[in-house]
């Protein structure tokens, strides 16, 4: 940002620019609309944000975001939780129950492996995913159609095939690249109703 703008400007533009998917550009218009705010709502607007970033928990069983110790989706009693959908982050899960397909519960991964990143199991929900299947038919890898994805995806079913469980793949419906949080509902549940065995 130019010397002509204010140091408080300037800190509050790179905090905006932290965020996923927010440029330079975007940051600053976020930081003078803060800034031109009356006080009381930009007050309101920070404790909502603080507020939810300290009641926000994981599932102890799915490890999705909730307020309690367990997700509404494990807590109902008409998900099949013999079907795991595995998935790399909390919108992921949303975006599932967005297209309003899927019966089964899921398991998030908080990531996916790249060792290029220092991210390995270790650093994953693998133990939490590894413990919940002594009951479990089957395991979708619902990771996203990348290299980390499919390389997840591969290590998971390498470690869940040997115990006779059935371990399937979403079907390529979704482009290659891309995130799921952006397919429309459409494709996600023929991605769902097409997955293939790995």
């Amino acid at each position: 940002m130019s010397e002509y703008n204010s140091r408080p400007l300037i800190m509050a533009a790179e905090q905006f620019a932290k965020l996923p998917g927010i440029g330079l550009k975007t940051a600053q218009r976020l930081a003078y609309h803060i800034l031109n705010s009356p006080v009381e709502e930009v007050e309101e607007f920070s404790n909502a944000i603080l507020q939810a970033r300290r009641s926000v928990k994981m599932c102890e069983r799915c490890q999705n975001f909730c307020s309690g110790s367990v997700c509404e989706i494990c807590a109902d009693d008409r998900r099949d939780s013999r079907i795991i959908c595995v998935v790399e982050a909390p919108k992921d899960v949303a975006a599932f129950e967005r297209s309003g397909g899927f019966g089964g519960v899921y398991h998030v991964l908080h990531g996916l492996l790249s060792p290029i990143d220092g991210i390995g199991p270790q650093q994953l929900k693998v133990k939490e995913l590894m413990s919940r299947l002594t009951d479990c038919d089957e395991v979708i890898m619902a990771t996203n159609p990348t290299v980390e994805g499919e390389a997840t995806a591969a290590y998971l079913s390498r470690m869940i095939k040997p115990m006779g469980i059935k371990v399937t793949r979403l079907a390529y419906g979704l482009p290659v690249g891309s995130s799921l949080e952006y397919a429309d509902d459409v494709t996600l549940q023929r991605a769902l109703e097409n997955r293939s065995e790995l």
